[in-house]
This record gives structure tokens, sequence and C-alpha cells, in this order.
């Protein structure tokens, strides 16, 4: 699952609203009984109940959240502050997840928020086209995640890392030249790791390619983003059709095995997140081979 923390603000948000509550968007749909149902009981941030917000074929699914926890400044705070972020997220991905079960739509970013409902038609007017061509792009797919990581500290068991033994015994070893051997294998260890997590990324593409409709290569976790152990090499998203993801998770299953120092993620399926925006936009690449869903 992939978290965008840009605000899609209107232009005049920094003025103060006139009211005390915003609009805020989750995600766009068609205009259609499926749409009302997935929004019917779910609640959103601030503990908000969901409506749709139609103009022509297009609704938004949309809840109203306090202006001054979620206006220029508030949104900005909440962004800046991890905790808060976080919470965020897991709300709005809930929300976009649940309905996305129900019937297509297409998630916004993090933290779209406008002045108030006109607002939000007024933006389904000016974006229908992208929005209808949005849709079509994910009917029947979900998003599959692919993480490759390297850890040369991980434990070697039945394989080992190619190369000559050394030749003096430990025993015999001056503790100055014991070190250098250590710095050397420990160089080694690394360097084994990272090739052969990049070559398991590399292969894993390959594999699925005639399974998915396309791929976005999202920045490396690091930092506190990255909870695993190890060093994320790879951190792709797939597009994948709905009855390919058994055939995808078998065809990934196994890419690493026999390789010590490498680990292979998989997470989802989600709603098309990373996919939201044409290829164009959101680096994406596009893979011949799976069909029509």
């Amino acid at each position: 699952m992939t978290t965008d923390t840009h605000t899609a603000t209107t232009p005049d948000m920094a003025v103060a609203p006139d009211t005390d509550t915003l609009s805020y968007v989750y995600a766009v749909g068609r205009v259609g009984p499926a749409l009302d149902a997935a929004a019917e009981g779910l609640v959103g941030l601030a503990d908000g109940p969901l409506r749709t917000v139609a103009s022509g074929a297009l609704a938004a699914l949309v809840s109203s959240v306090p202006a001054e926890a979620y206006g220029e400044e508030g949104i900005r705070a909440r962004l800046e502050d991890l905790t808060e972020l976080a919470a965020l997220a897991r709300t709005h991905h809930a929300v976009v997840d649940t309905a996305y079960a129900r019937t297509t739509v297409l998630p916004l970013r993090l933290a779209t928020v406008y002045l108030d409902d006109a607002r939000v038609r007024s933006m389904l007017d000016e974006r229908g086209g992208a929005f209808a061509e949005g849709l079509g792009r994910i009917e029947g797919q979900v998003e599959l995640g692919v993480k490759v990581y390297a850890d040369p500290q991980a434990p070697a068991g039945a394989s080992r890392p190619t190369g000559p033994e050394p030749s003096d015994p430990p025993r015999s070893l001056s503790p100055g030249r014991a070190y250098l051997r250590q710095r050397r294998e420990q160089r080694r260890r690394h360097q084994d790791a990272y090739r052969a997590a990049g070559a398991v990324a590399a292969g894993i593409r390959d594999r699925v390619a005639g399974i998915v409709r396309a791929r976005v290569a999202h920045r490396l976790q690091q930092g506190e983003l990255a909870a695993a152990t190890g060093e994320n090499i790879a951190n792709d998203a797939y597009l994948v059709p709905v009855r390919n993801v058994a055939e995808f998770r078998q065809a990934v299953a196994g890419a690493a095995e026999g390789l010590p120092g490498v680990r292979v993620e998989v997470t989802g399926p989600w709603a098309p997140y990373s996919f939201a925006t044409a290829p164009s936009e959101a680096g994406a690449e596009a893979t011949a081979g799976a069909g029509e869903p």
C-alpha cells in the first residue's frame, strides 16, 4: 500500500472558510446504487459519515471535517506529524479499500480537501474526462506490492557465499590481521547480499511481466518508514487483474529461495492507489501480456 502526502486543496484554501466544516474527498466513482451502497454506513475522518457528491456520471466519496483541523494550516501540521499522518492515512485507506471491495473507485491523494461540496462538484466537472479514463484503467484490477530486502546479517543457512577459504587458521593470525580478514568477509557478505537482491528484484519483474498490467517503482523505504530488517532494494507496485492474483503470488514465490541475506515481501491486494493517475504522470510502466478484465 502507497501513501501520497500531497495536499490537493483548492486555490482559495488559504481564505478562511465561512463554515465550520470542509469537504474531504476520498475517491471518485461512477454514479449509481453500487457507489451509494459503498458509502452507506462508512465513517471517515473525525467520525464523519460518508456521502456521495455527484456531478454528471461521476460522484465523489466525501465526509465533512472540522475546518480548524483540516484547513491549510491544520492539514500541514498533520502531514508533518508522523503519528497524525499515520492515523489520517489509516482512515483514508480504510474508506477507499472498503468502497473498492463494493465497486470500482479511483483513490484520490491523501489530504484532498475542498471548501464545500460545490467545489467538489466543480472539481468533478473539470477533471471528469481524466477520472473516467482512470476508472476504466483500474476496473477489475488490484494493486500488489513487492519489496525486496538485502540483509547481510541474516543467517547463511545451507548456502554459503562463494569464494576461497582463508588460508591462515584463525589462531595463527595477529589481532590486526584477524580484524582485517573479518572486515573483508563483512564486505563480501554485503556485496553478495546486495548483488543477489538486485538480481532477485529484476528476476521478479521478468517473472510477472506476462501477468500484470503495469508497474510503478516507488521510492525505497528508509529511516522511520523502513520498519523491516535489512535494506530495501526494490519497492514496486503492480497493477494485477483480480483473476491473476493467485498466479502472481505463485510467480513471485521462491524468488529468493536459497539466497541467504535476501528477503521478498508481497503486500496487498489493495485498491490501486499507485495507478490512480495516468501512467505518464505516475511513472508507471505499461506491461503487455495481461488481457482485458
